[in-house]
């Protein structure tokens, strides 16, 4: 980890604290490691996963000063710790991802990311109940609402942004493209569409490639059936835009053809893509479909932040330290997926070959466990070479198999609505009538 959070890192993290912070016996390193050990160790509650990794921390230090012993003041001292701090934190590790994924960092001229996002369930304290309120259905737990961008060539996560259980993933978006560095495209789902969001995105100079659905209205300069179109220029401009004397957006619509195994055989499918990339030489169709079908490495972060990791419930039972547990878990993924990552050898650099999360935290947990106990093993970065996953043929077939109760099937979306550019003139010629 050290190749990570560098000397230089911790010292950006001490002079974040603009005033003398003072926390018993607590100091900030062994603060932060064991925060982000306690999402590796294994244990049911916080009382188990502190006493794993303070152990482990001082196992670490073995002639540092040692760090309290009880978790309340470990919670304590963690409340009390500024969300800047962390963040700082977050931004230094994120700065040296590109060095050290160097090797798969940009695919076909792009560094391709995946945004998505996904609620948190929270303890139903009084607290917590009055400032994250109910998300979903009536009666509901207090959520957190997280949007996640993950490099879809390495299934790294980039960063993220935090809010209540209503937010809205497209203005967490807007907040996290200052994020993002040279050459990037965002690969967005049906979630994602909208003028606003497509224009700030061109705004800033990112690139996009957003699935389309029967909701938006797109203009095409000639008139072109749905059924017979393939690949083409297009003007997004919507009623909204208009009444705001908004231009219309110069983009790019793809069609993408498929075919998908059911109960009554094959079938085909179209997906469609608006993309800012105007050229095809730079951005084909298939290349497209194929980063389209990458985007499955988000709800794979998801998997791997909720499942793998148990965090698909916080357990802090405040506001303060709520936020906390989540940046702190959101930073040991993003540790542990990229160590695995950097640590594969060349030969494994190909799109298919991907880090396994479950075989990386078997591996970390196993040299926590040498920590006490000292066992002759070869060294953790050896073993995280092999961390990776089984190579299965390419999946066709849809993600769910049966009908859950309480639930509503899945319908994908639709083909987006072809107008013409004489509609769009009318749009116009009445606009300028109404206004006169």
């Amino acid at each position: 980890m050290r190749q990570f959070l560098t000397p230089a890192v911790w010292k950006q993290a001490q002079n974040c604290l603009l005033g003398p912070w003072q926390a018993s016996r607590w100091r900030l390193q062994p603060l932060l490691m064991t925060a982000l050990l306690m999402t590796f160790v294994c244990g049911d509650s916080l009382e188990e996963r502190f006493e794993s990794a303070r152990a482990v921390v001082v196992a670490l230090r073995p002639k540092r000063r040692r760090p309290g012993e009880t978790v309340g003041g470990f919670e304590k001292a963690l409340a009390r710790l500024p969300m800047y701090v962390l963040r700082r934190v977050a931004a230094a590790v994120r700065e040296r991802l590109p060095k050290i994924l160097h090797r798969r960092w940009v695919t076909g001229g792009f560094v391709v990311f995946g945004c998505d996002g996904s609620r948190l369930e929270c303890p139903r304290t009084a607290e917590l109940e009055q400032h994250l309120g109910e998300a979903g259905k009536v009666d509901s737990a207090p959520s957190v609402w997280l949007t996640a961008l993950v490099h879809l060539a390495t299934g790294v996560v980039w960063a993220w942004r935090l809010g209540k259980g209503t937010a809205s993933e497209r203005d967490h978006l807007k907040h996290l493209v200052a994020t993002l560095p040279a050459k990037a495209l965002v690969v967005c789902d049906a979630g994602y569409t909208g003028y606003g969001l497509c224009r700030d995105l061109l705004s800033q100079g990112v690139n996009f490639l957003i699935r389309m659905s029967s909701q938006v209205p797109l203009y095409t300069e000639k008139q072109q059936p749905v059924e017979e179109f393939r690949e083409g220029i297009v003007y997004y401009w919507t009623d909204e835009a208009r009444r705001h004397k908004a231009p219309p957006l110069r983009l790019r619509l793809m069609r993408v053809t498929g075919k998908k195994r059911t109960k009554d055989g094959p079938r085909s499918y179209d997906v469609w893509l608006l993309t800012s990339v105007l050229s095809s030489r730079q951005l084909s169709v298939s290349q497209g479909g194929q980063w389209y079908r990458w985007r499955w490495e988000s709800e794979g972060f998801f998997r791997t932040y909720k499942r793998t990791l148990s965090m698909v419930k916080l357990k802090s039972r405040t506001i303060a330290l709520v936020h906390r547990e989540a940046e702190n878990a959101l930073l040991a993924t993003q540790l542990l997926l990229a160590m695995t990552a950097a640590a594969l050898p060349p030969a494994a650099m190909s799109d298919s070959a991907k880090v396994s999360p479950r075989c990386a935290l078997r591996e970390f947990r196993r040299e926590c466990q040498r920590l006490a106990r000292p066992l002759r093993r070869p060294p953790l970065g050896r073993r995280l070479a092999k961390a990776l996953r089984e190579e299965r043929p390419g999946r066709r077939s849809p993600k769910a198999v049966r009908v859950w109760p309480c639930r509503t099937p899945h319908k994908p979306p639709g083909a987006p609505r072809l107008l013409t550019m004489a509609d769009m003139q009318k749009y116009r010629e009445k606009g300028a009538t109404m206004a006169a």
